[in-house]
């Protein structure tokens, strides 16, 4: 657990036998003090800071030591509480929800990593906040209130969650090139390359709009629990995860239509080849009906009547370029 206290001066570590004194103070004091608690891992120590220093009610405790497999937002008398999920990439297409926990207060935020799947890194699952502290440090980033903080670690999420649509737009771009040139074998993998890239986009699209939806509840907490001075922050989020969603729902959209000329045209060429097998099997039908009611009479082993065989071969040799005749008539040839 990393407890960092935030001035206007930059940022100083601290550690958690000091938390109790610097809750005490009050936002817009004298030192303007705002601390940053960051939980790479959910562990004993983190439940017991959190149900008694911070005072959370057990039900938010509960949703920091599981996975949730939604957003949430729960407004408390003196807090917010949120969960927000950014996808990873991973193994074979997989996309992965990493989950970031957030308790916004008066003076003070709490981040809660995980907990995640075991093909997540630690590295990919706190890069967000470590770059926030970060700019933090350099001073790029001088916030006001716990909120601002709040705002730059999800900005920092919304930013990478933007890369990830536009890695996978590229593999769009190359699968509709191997569709539209026909540089690609006819076979499930390359089937599963289109859905495992549409199932991407699908994610994220699931995550931002779901996202939004959490910032607008937000939106209307804003009064009771977010200062005057970064309450245009939560708007700004909002726009941010539905341009995300727009983005992602769009290029799925694409995808899509790709997917469907690739599938509408091996359909087509199994319609073509269905079509010629049917005609095959109807013109050698009548041979094979002839054949099994004329053949033992006319062929046997003492002698061949040859003018009866070379009546029924004509007969044969008449029906099947009828039907040929016939099948090219209804197109089908």
């Amino acid at each position: 657990m990393d407890v960092h206290v935030i001035t206007h001066d930059g940022v100083r570590d601290a550690s958690v036998d000091e938390l109790p004194a610097l809750l005490r103070r009050r936002p817009g004091g004298e030192a303007g003090t705002i601390v940053w608690v960051d939980v790479p891992g959910w562990d004993d120590e983190a439940a017991r800071v959190l149900a008694d220093v911070f005072a959370l009610h057990p039900l938010a405790v509960q949703d920091c030591a599981v996975h949730n497999r939604l957003p949430k937002v729960h407004a408390y008398p003196d807090s917010l509480f949120l969960v927000l999920h950014a996808p990873e990439l991973g193994s074979q297409g997989r996309v992965h929800h990493v989950e970031l926990d957030r308790v916004v207060g008066p003076n003070y935020l709490v981040t809660v990593h995980g907990p995640y799947d075991d093909e997540v890194s630690e590295d990919a699952a706190l890069r967000d906040t470590r770059e926030v502290l970060e700019r933090l440090r350099s001073g790029r980033l001088r916030p006001r209130t716990p909120f601002d903080v709040s705002h730059a670690i999800v900005s920092t999420m919304t930013r990478r969650m933007e890369r990830f649509i536009e890695t996978l737009a590229a593999q769009v771009a190359v699968l509709e090139r191997r569709v539209t040139t026909g540089q690609h074998d006819e076979s499930e993998d390359f089937l599963d390359q289109l859905f495992r890239t549409r199932h991407g986009l699908l994610a994220v699209t699931t995550i931002a709009a779901q996202t939004a939806q959490i910032y607008r509840r937000v939106e209307r907490l804003s009064s009771q629990h977010i200062p005057a001075e970064s309450r245009h922050l939560v708007g700004d989020l909002v726009d941010q995860y539905d341009r995300l969603a727009g983005l992602a729902a769009e290029e799925k959209e694409y995808l899509q239509g790709v997917i469907e000329y690739y599938r509408t045209r091996t359909d087509t060429k199994m319609t073509i080849a269905a079509e010629r097998l049917a005609v095959i099997a109807v013109v050698t039908l009548p041979i094979t009906a002839l054949a099994s009611v004329f053949g033992m009479n006319f062929i046997v082993n003492q002698h061949t009547r040859v003018v009866e065989l070379s009546v029924s071969l004509a007969i044969m040799v008449a029906m099947s370029l009828a039907l040929v005749a016939w099948a090219k008539r209804q197109g089908w040839w």
